[in-house]
């Protein structure tokens, strides 16, 4: 990467598209053999003799991050985890990525370093290959747009529209972390400006703003699926929040479901944060969205199989579509359930 002893900023104009892609592009190694050509050509080329996979992203600035407090390294890195955690999915390996941004002058190259440094580290850890893209100017801020492209085994694939009365709805992880990360982190941007001297108080929630800052997509969860011989009934990714996600299970599955309250794991950091912030844990678990867990179902012949296993839990069942969709809460009332996430139009 450039390195530049007087921190003097390098004007992007001065390298133009084609150096600027160069610039980027020149120290991109490919690792799948499913990678026949990349970077340099008209079009990628891929081979694979299972299903292809296929997913995009756009992320826009003052739409999906603030740069007030989102450092580009880590946007780099979560526009990433956002397309590889749709291929995980569909119960996938994401292969391929291709990144395009639409950048205004007021980014010198310093500051797409920074981006590409944090691309370039996801593609590391995940085991991807970055090979095309595209660079244009912007004139309302900074754009970018990831393509993912995976392979799924075709007798493995899982589809949202697979769901069956009686199959259990398993989660990963926990819920509710990254929507309080972005609520501590939008309470310190007011601190800073009504004070710009305030230095961010953010030790306690480390945690939380780490899950809203540099998500991880559960490309383990696939493995360990796998190794477990279970395969998902039906499977969707959490970013638009748990409730949303169900109904699109439901929706898709033609079925009903009951979701148990006192089931949906929450980390201590979202019960004492959600309090701090007089807010309902079971709330901000449902309709927070940006966990990036997976959420799926099983049958329950596959319950033994997953029984006890730290990284899963079972949060309830479906159940016919005449009975609805309903959260049971811990006073055993059922709730119908709506969807009150991240609406990407609003």
């Amino acid at each position: 990467m450039l390195e530049n002893k007087n921190n003097a900023k390098t004007d992007l104009a001065s390298l133009g598209e084609f150096g600027l892609i160069d610039y980027l592009t020149n120290s991109i190694q490919l690792k799948h053999q499913s990678t026949v050509k990349g970077v340099g050509d008209d079009a990628a080329v891929l081979n694979s003799k299972k299903h292809i996979l296929l997913t995009t992203d756009l992320l826009v600035e003052g739409v999906h991050f603030d740069l007030t407090y989102v450092p580009l390294k880590h946007l780099g890195y979560k526009a990433v985890m956002v397309n590889l955690s749709d291929v995980y999915a569909m119960n996938g390996m994401a292969t391929q990525i291709t990144v395009s941004i639409a950048v205004s002058n007021r980014f010198p190259l310093e500051a797409i370093e920074a981006l590409y440094s944090g691309i370039h580290l996801a593609c590391k850890t995940y085991n991807v290959d970055l090979v095309g893209g595209d660079t244009t100017s912007s004139t309302t801020g900074l754009l970018i747009s990831v393509t993912a492209i995976g392979e799924v085994k075709k007798d493995a694939i899982a589809y949202r529209n697979g769901a069956k009365p009686n199959d259990l709805l398993v989660v990963t992880g926990d819920l509710g972390a990254a929507y309080l990360g972005l609520q501590v982190l939008e309470r310190e941007k007011q601190v800073f400006k009504a004070n710009p001297n305030a230095q961010p108080e953010l030790d306690k929630y480390t945690y939380l703003v780490e899950r809203q800052l540099k998500p991880e997509a559960r490309k383990d969860i696939v493995t360990l699926l796998e190794a477990l011989d279970v395969k998902p009934t039906a499977m969707i990714d959490i970013s638009d929040g748990l409730s949303s996600e169900i109904l699109h299970i439901c929706k898709q599955s033609d079925v009903g479901c009951n979701l148990y309250e006192s089931k949906i794991p929450l980390s201590q950091e979202v019960i004492s944060t959600s309090e701090e912030f007089n807010l309902n844990s079971t709330t901000v678990a449902l309709n927070g969205g940006e966990d990036y867990e997976l959420l799926f179902t099983i049958a329950q012949t596959d319950y033994s199989k997953i029984k006890g296993n730290p990284n899963l839990t079972v949060i309830g069942h479906i159940t016919p579509k005449s009975e609805g969709v309903h959260l049971v809460t811990r006073a055993n009332q059922k709730i119908e359930l709506t969807a009150q996430g991240w609406n990407g139009l609003s």
